[in-house]
C-alpha cells in the first residue's frame, strides 16, 4: 500500500515539474503556448514517471536472458541441436 502512494505521488511530482517547465517554455511566446506547453509538460512528465517505476522490471527481464515464457529446458534443447 505504502509503494502504490508513493509511486501516486513520485508521478504527481513528475508531471508537476513538466508542466512547470512546459509553461515556462511556452510563455515566452504566448499565454496559449503557455497553457499547451504546461499539458505537454504535464503528459511527459507523468510517462516519465510511468517508465521509471517500470524500468526495475523491465530490466531485470532483460539481464534474466529473455523469454520468461519459454518452457524449461527449452534452451538446453536447441543448443544441443
Amino acid at each position: 500500500m505504502g509503494s502504490r502512494i508513493r509511486r501516486a505521488l513520485s508521478r504527481a511530482v513528475l508531471a508537476a515539474v513538466g508542466a512547470a517547465a512546459g509553461a515556462a517554455v511556452g510563455g515566452l511566446i504566448s499565454r496559449q503556448a503557455a497553457s499547451s506547453g504546461g499539458a505537454l509538460g504535464a503528459l511527459a512528465g507523468a510517462t516519465l514517471a510511468d517508465v521509471r517505476s517500470e524500468s526495475d522490471s523491465f530490466f531485470d527481464a532483460l539481464r534474466s536472458g529473455g523469454d520468461d515464457d519459454a518452457p524449461e529446458g527449452a534452451e538446453e534443447a536447441s543448443a544441443a541441436e
